[in-house]
């Protein structure tokens, strides 16, 4: 299964049901991953983590 097939799955899951709300909430916890991911090795990791 590929990653964009779990994202389908869970967009069908959401027109579904009608759980528009959960949209703002995925796109905020992927942003925040990804900018975890990206800031790891980088200068600017201190400041990121002191926003957590």
């Amino acid at each position: 299964m590929s990653r964009l097939g779990i994202f389908k799955e869970l967009w069908a899951f959401v027109r579904l049901r009608k759980r528009y709300w959960l949209v703002p909430v995925i796109v905020i916890l992927v942003l925040l991953g990804v900018l975890l991911v990206l800031a790891e090795n980088s200068a600017i990791a201190p400041f990121i983590y002191s926003l957590f």
